[in-house]
């Protein structure tokens, strides 16, 4: 069987450090923009700091699970805990589409109702958010790219840097041109892209949850390739999921032409998993070999 290298301990002891940084970081933020935010009057900057406070809660999930997914497989726990990564970046993507949804609501009733803001505390603390987010979206940059979990942090991360530099330049237009309603504006754009992204990384770890075919994956063409293999008459009875980010796996019954040996069948196993591999990173492989099985597999390739 073909597998990718398994992650080392000391690979997930370094995630869990630089979650912990960026924790640290947004727990910061978030204190100064409620506090900022309340004396300032600014709804954005309470938004901004909402949607920090959904970082940190974002980013404790992680790392809770980035932990649990580091334990090794036992005996009651076949599989470990792999899949805590993919049901932490579910929650995570779920609190963004409420607090954008709340966030809204405020937005439309700060509209009709505008209130004066003390511009200058809206722009400093601003300031401070982009650049302890920048930080923090630095610091998991590199981890974000190959694991799930910590991308839905990664991007919580990445769209409050942008969402506080709209509120910076909101606050400047308040500051210079008396411009108030631009907050609620502001607040009003940043939930309508929190809901954006919260949807698109809410049903990508949902279809990983369900055990979905994987969209780059075309069974009936993965069928046609296996059916070209010497040897083998039907591959049917298929399955094929995520377990993580990196263990794409494929299960199926393979029907040969023949009567063959087992080290016939180790061959074109072999053969199998290198075809899997290539065209489709399946890199965990298990077949069930049949010969003239009294089922009735001719109409169906899938089946529970």
């Amino acid at each position: 069987m073909i597998a990718m290298p398994h992650k080392h301990s000391h690979t997930h002891n370094q995630k869990g450090k630089n979650l912990l940084y960026s924790i640290f970081l947004n727990i910061l933020i978030t204190a100064a923009q409620i506090i900022g935010g309340l004396l300032s009057g600014s709804l954005a900057l309470l938004s901004d700091a909402l949607h920090n406070f959904t970082d940190v809660a974002s980013l404790i999930i992680t790392y809770i699970a980035n932990y649990f997914a580091a334990q090794k497989a036992s005996i009651n726990q076949t599989f470990g805990y792999k899949r805590a990564e993919i049901i932490a970046a579910f929650i995570n993507a779920i609190s963004l589409i409420v607090i954008a949804i709340f966030l809204i609501f405020e937005a439309v009733d700060r509209f009709f109702n505008p209130q004066t803001i003390k511009a200058d505390l809206v722009i400093w603390l601003s300031l401070l958010a982009i650049i302890a987010n920048g930080l923090s979206v630095l610091i998991i940059r590199k981890d974000s790219k190959n694991n799930i979990n910590i991308r839905s942090a990664y991007v919580h991360l990445f769209t409050d840097m942008l969402a506080s530099v709209a509120v910076l330049i909101g606050g400047l237009m308040m500051k210079w041109y008396s411009i108030f309603w631009l907050d609620s504006v502001l607040t009003f754009a940043i939930a309508l892209y929190l809901v954006y992204v919260g949807y698109d990384l809410s049903v990508k770890s949902f279809k990983m949850l369900m055990l979905f075919t994987p969209a780059h994956i075309n069974i009936k063409e993965l069928v046609a390739w296996v059916h070209k293999i010497e040897g083998v008459k039907k591959l049917h009875h298929i399955h094929v999921w995520y377990l993580n980010d990196t263990e794409l796996h494929l299960e199926a019954h393979l029907d040969f032409e023949r009567d063959i040996r087992l080290s016939e069948f180790n061959i074109i196993l072999h053969q199998i998993e290198d075809l899997l591999f290539e065209k489709y990173q399946i890199n965990h492989v298990n077949i069930q070999p049949e010969f003239q099985r009294d089922e009735n597999s001719k109409d169906f390739i899938v089946q529970d």
